[in-house]
């Protein structure tokens, strides 16, 4: 018989403990996401994964907020993130830092995640976009490529929270795990 393991059983890091732990070498931008809801849930994903930083773009709310820790748990504490007004200014206040940065978008020419293969040397940078209309097209441009994950039914899209878990994992598991 599999018995569950309680919160004690799974021995998770401190706070403390966390913001000294080494970080995966990967800031998740979020290009004006509307629902509090997502942004509470990438920052949990974030702290499940130690994404070094998130970039809280345009209308995308901030923490304190109580909808945002209701689904961020408290990772609103552990993940270190700024705040942005323009997404564009990030983007390249990124690329100033030596990072490459990849919107995940579905742009002609984008590489499927799947197909992904990131160098462990380098510094990344995600951006995901809005609930309706994803990342911005001059953000796009200014990105050093596009990600897109494949989709097999009839709907063009996921929810902006499951994109960046399925990212978040990837990344994580190619720069931190492998």
């Amino acid at each position: 018989m599999m018995k569950k393991l309680n919160i004690f059983e799974l021995d998770r890091m401190q706070l403390a403990d966390y913001r000294e732990a080494d970080k995966v070498p990967f800031i998740v931008v979020l290009d004006n996401v509307r629902s509090l809801h997502n942004v509470g849930s990438v920052f949990r994903t974030s702290d499940a994964y130690r994404v070094q930083s998130i970039f809280l773009c345009g209308v995308t709310a901030t923490p304190p907020s109580a909808e945002i820790h209701k689904t961020a748990l408290g990772a609103e504490d552990s993940v270190a993130w700024q705040y942005f007004k323009d997404t564009r200014e990030t983007v390249q206040l990124l690329h100033d830092e030596g990072y490459t940065v990849l919107s995940v978008e579905q742009v002609q020419g984008s590489t499927m995640l799947q197909d992904l293969k990131l160098d462990k040397e380098k510094k990344y940078a995600v951006i995901l976009g809005n609930e309706v209309k994803g990342v911005q097209q001059e953000v796009v441009d200014m990105s050093d490529g596009c990600i897109e994950l494949p989709q097999y039914g009839t709907k063009h899209s996921l929810n902006v929270s499951v994109t960046a878990g399925i990212v978040i994992w990837e990344f994580a598991r190619q720069l931190l795990i492998e």
